[in-house]
């Protein structure tokens, strides 16, 4: 059993349990009466694939988004002095396995990428390039076998791990110090937070799910924001208003759901489509307000912080196309964020995570520069003549999610994830933190999508 399946399964059986304890301070209404209209709240990713799949059924669809602009927490970037060169302040990667993503690509004539990289490490003030360092035997064993015990498991054994967190998982494993330091290097690029915190069911699953055939290596060419305006203009932009906050979510049995937003601008639709980050929605007055159970939950909920701190150079220094770098230092990675893309500038992307992040983005300009240029010195020396721009996202600091994407630390996944799913009346719930590919724009895509199949009866 892959791990959507496993989670589809696991859902159900926590959607029970919601049930006996009436999550739902009122009836839900029978889903599969087809709804005239939908309003979406939020046009990220989620957001717009529910939006598509609901609009190829003829359904009215109405997209209330709060930023001034589409798309979320994907956000593509154009450096001012990068010559026309593409960045992703936010969502970046595509895998083999992201079947959705990808579809979606072929649909709109939007190419993909390979932007695989080789990885070189700086520790301790040490430098060692990409296939000069290695974990252990013991740490290598185990890695090579990962996919096999993976899919011996039970799925109790499988739920037991959500109990423990990876960093733990792995030292069980009798891998040495040092490869559990590389491991927290590693790892912490990929959940946003350190292994000490997060699930070792989340990191397993991802892990054993993403072999080295689905490794995520993929970015769409001209920048993810191309696909999101593509689907928007499939749903047609008119059928999305940017500069929209919802403030008040008043549910009328019935009669549908009416939605005031914070200009003072009133909706009604007869189904909800709730597609934003936690902290987002807790913002909302709901009328009737969420059940306990739910709200115990969002807050229950964390959200990585990452902050991204692309560096423009005049020149790349680096050499490599492929070259991205790991350091135990405050800057913590670095990858080539121009690869594949011509013109003699190139961006360095220095990507932080959880505490560290906390650091570069806490100090001013100067200091942050000073820690990414001290980071760089073992590999290239000192490269400030090179520096023609620097920039800053940090998603810790976001007003609209508090953070890049879901974290799921130990015990959540199974206890936190079913509550989220489970629909409020007339409100549906989508994103990134309720996918089976949580952290990603697939991720995403399906949530939404598979919200929007359950409003239409189709699951």
């Amino acid at each position: 059993m892959n791990r959507r399946d496993f989670l589809v399964k696991s859902t159900l059986a926590g959607s029970a349990v919601l049930t006996s304890n009436s999550i739902a301070s009122k009836p839900t209404f029978v889903r599969n009466v087809k709804p005239k209209s939908v309003i979406i709240i939020g046009a990220g990713f989620a957001g717009l694939a529910a939006a598509m799949k609901l609009k190829s059924e003829g359904i009215k669809v109405t997209l209330l988004e709060a930023r001034k602009r589409i798309g979320g927490r994907v956000f593509s970037n154009q450096p001012s002095n990068g010559n026309g060169q593409v960045i992703e302040l936010g969502a970046e990667w595509v895998g083999n396995s992201h079947e959705r993503v990808i579809t979606l690509c072929n649909e709109f004539g939007l190419k993909l990428d390979n932007n695989q990289f080789e990885t070189d490490l700086t520790l301790g003030g040490k430098y060692s390039q990409a296939g000069k360092w290695s974990f252990s035997p013991d740490m290598q064993k185990f890695w090579d076998n990962k996919v096999t015990i993976w899919e011996s498991m039970s799925e109790e054994q499988r739920k037991k791990l959500d109990k423990t967190d990876w960093w733990r998982f792995l030292s069980q494993q009798g891998v040495s110090s040092n490869d559990l330091l590389l491991r927290d290097l590693m790892d912490a690029t990929d959940f946003g937070e350190s292994i000490r915190h997060t699930s070792a069911y989340a990191a397993f699953a991802e892990y054993a799910e993403s072999s080295e055939k689905n490794e995520m290596d993929l970015k769409i060419k001209g920048g993810n924001a191309t696909l999101a305006e593509k689907m928007a203009e499939n749903i047609g932009k008119e059928n999305i208003l940017i500069d929209h906050t919802v403030q008040i979510v008043k549910q009328m049995g019935s009669n549908g759901v009416s939605i005031t937003c914070s200009n003072g601008k009133t909706f009604n639709a007869d189904k909800v489509i709730c597609a934003i980050p936690t902290f987002s929605l807790l913002k909302i007055d709901w009328q009737p307000g969420l059940p306990n159970l739910m709200k115990d939950a969002l807050h229950e909920l964390q959200y990585a912080r990452i902050g991204k701190f692309p560096v423009v150079f005049s020149e790349k220094f680096w050499k490599r196309d492929d070259f991205d770098m790991l350091t135990d230092t405050p800057a913590h990675y670095f990858y080539h964020g121009t690869k594949n893309q011509s013109g003699k500038t190139g961006v360095l992307m220095c990507y932080a995570t959880g505490d560290k992040a906390d650091v570069l983005a806490s100090v001013n300009k100067s200091q942050r520069l000073d820690i990414i240029l001290d980071a760089l010195k073992p590999a290239f020396g000192n490269v400030s003549k090179y520096i023609t721009e620097d920039l800053m996202y940090y998603w810790g600091q976001d007003a609209y999610s508090s953070g890049a994407y879901a974290f799921y630390g130990k015990g959540q996944w199974f206890e936190v994830m079913p509550i989220l799913k489970e629909p409020f009346e007339n409100v549906y719930f989508a994103g990134e933190h309720l996918a089976d590919w949580q952290g990603f724009m697939e991720g995403a895509i399906n949530s939404g999508e598979e919200a929007a199949d359950i409003i239409v009866g189709n699951q």
